[in-house]
């Protein structure tokens, strides 16, 4: 019984797809084809007719042709009679869907709107030369500051999928200068091999500059939010990873205080991961400033001086409540054969069980 009533929501589905539809929109890219095989079809079933024709004319029955709009020739027969015509009719009218669904139509661009729990994260990874400094891990892999952060990094877009939220990500890579390396996508694993490419003892070597500009990066994080037109929406957020060591109170005529006020404006808080730091490179912003900042965002600051640290504070931020995350989606070709296919199909299967159902039907034509 189940079974047959999805069967029935999945015609009716189907059927839908016609109020949708308009014909001469539609893209047909087997239109030769489908003329063609209509073509033989119709004159395969114009010669059967005429054949039936000219054998009940040599008989002497020129009363074959539509005897139905010929009721003076009919004389006690069946009030079915007139209908004997019906297969065949039926047949015809199917065959112009047949066609149709034969020269595949499709639209070619389709926009569907999803709706779901989620947030659109920003993640960003400090590259600058003070993470190169020693950090012992356990799980978060092995080698330097950088590498276990970017191992952080991973490991919290892995708890990502895990749950049943789908969030939009978004990669950036800083030192002196920001580069945004992935931009916001939900396709995890995309994110992944992003991390997975920047997150080698190589790749760190080869980063073009290994300055400290913290400011300049969360700068350009707000700017990626304005770009996707994420500003002011729930759900919105930004994850930083690094040592926390700028060098630079002023970035462009903005203090941190500034940069970090645009972001509180614009709905993204800010969770700052700042990592132990060789103290012995040069004076850095002090914690207490650094968390007052992040917390008028509506973030939080987490000095993690040990993996731990880290792991704990990627774990609360996991946790935070989501919004809801509209992505549009394109898919370029959506078959849309199958709403003529079924009326050519149902069409056919009505003139079968006339033609072999009932005896009235039988005669031809």
């Amino acid at each position: 019984m189940d079974t047959l009533v999805a069967l029935v929501e999945r015609v009716t589905r189907t059927l839908a797809e016609f109020d949708v539809l308009s014909l001469t929109a539609l893209p047909l890219p087997r239109r030769g084809e489908a003329v063609v095989t209509f073509g033989i079809i119709a004159l395969l079933a114009l010669g059967v007719l005429l054949t039936r024709f000219v054998a009940r004319h040599r008989s002497g029955r020129t009363d074959i042709v539509l005897p139905a709009l010929i009721p003076s020739l009919m004389t006690k027969r069946s009030t079915l009679a007139p209908l004997r015509h019906s297969p065949f009719l039926l047949f015809l009218t199917g065959l112009p869907f047949f066609a149709v669904a034969l020269a595949d139509p499709h639209t070619t661009l389709v926009q569907e709107r999803s709706t779901f729990p989620g947030h659109r994260i920003a993640i960003l990874i400090d590259a600058s030369l003070s993470m190169d400094s020693a950090f012992a891990t356990d799980q978060l892999g092995w080698g330097n500051t950088f590498l276990a952060n970017v191992a952080a990094a991973e490991y919290f877009v892995r708890r990502r999928m895990e749950g049943s939220h789908r969030d939009l990500v978004s990669l950036v890579q800083f030192g002196g200068e920001a580069y945004i390396v992935t931009p916001f996508t939900n396709d995890y694993e995309n994110i992944l091999l992003s991390i997975g490419l920047i997150g080698t003892p190589e790749e760190f070597d080869r980063f073009p500059d290994h300055g400290t500009l913290i400011m300049r990066a969360i700068s350009r994080g707000v700017q990626l939010f304005r770009t996707f037109d994420f500003l002011k929406t729930q759900g919105n957020l930004m994850v930083v990873f690094s040592d926390g060591q700028d060098t630079h109170a002023v970035y462009e005529g903005q203090s941190l205080d500034d940069i970090l006020q645009e972001a509180a404006d614009n709905s993204i808080p800010v969770y700052f991961i700042r990592t132990a730091y060789d103290q012995g490179l040069g004076d850095v912003l002090p914690d207490i400033t650094w968390k007052l900042a992040v917390e008028r965002t509506g973030g939080r600051f987490y000095p993690a001086a040990d993996e731990a640290a880290i792991l704990q504070a990627v774990h609360e931020i996991d946790a935070l409540s989501a919004g809801q995350i509209e992505v549009t989606q394109y898919v370029a070709h959506q078959p849309r054969f199958s709403p003529f296919a079924l009326v050519a199909f149902g069409l056919w299967s009505i003139a079968l069980v006339l033609g072999l159902g009932l005896k009235q039907f039988r005669r031809f034509p």
